[in-house]
């Protein structure tokens, strides 16, 4: 990259206030409406740039919302920096709270629930060049349901 193109991209983003955002970082939605089951949760990118080879991106979700679940053939690192709520990685149920850190391995079911108390958000790092999530068939949902750890989960909306 010549030293033009390297000294036009911004270096720095600071956070606004106290919000979970950031200058110059957009808001997006989620996930197109109807294109899976999720609840109040919206998405920034942070950085994407090829020569990291990742993206790091930022999600916030609402109180009692909650992430698509799904699973991938890439893996996920996860930390969460505010709030409270649960996980299911695989067929475990993790309560979380703020900097605690999950690795989702790959082809993985998967799915962060925020507290009804209030809003959390976590940071995601993934490759830049990754598959589409993957939704689970009616098969594999009923088989995941078969624990009933798992069912109870899911079953709470």
């Amino acid at each position: 990259m010549n030293d033009t193109k390297q000294s036009e991209r911004r270096r720095a983003f600071h956070r606004e206030g106290d919000a979970f955002c950031w200058d110059g970082v957009d808001v997006l939605e989620y996930k197109e409406a109807g294109s899976a089951p999720f609840k109040s949760v919206t998405r920034s990118v942070l950085f994407e740039e090829p020569e990291l080879g990742f993206q790091w991106r930022y999600f916030e979700v609402g109180a009692g919302g909650y992430t698509t679940l799904e699973r991938h053939e890439h893996v996920h690192a996860v930390m969460i920096v505010r709030g409270r709520g649960t996980a299911l990685i695989g067929t475990g149920i993790h309560p979380f709270a703020e900097f605690d850190l999950f690795r989702v391995p790959p082809m993985t079911w998967h799915q962060f629930r925020a507290s009804d108390e209030g809003a959390m958000g976590f940071l995601c790092l993934v490759p830049s060049e990754r598959d589409r999530p993957q939704l689970p068939t009616q098969d594999e949902l009923a088989e995941l349901k078969r624990n009933p750890d798992v069912a109870a989960f899911l079953n709470r909306r």
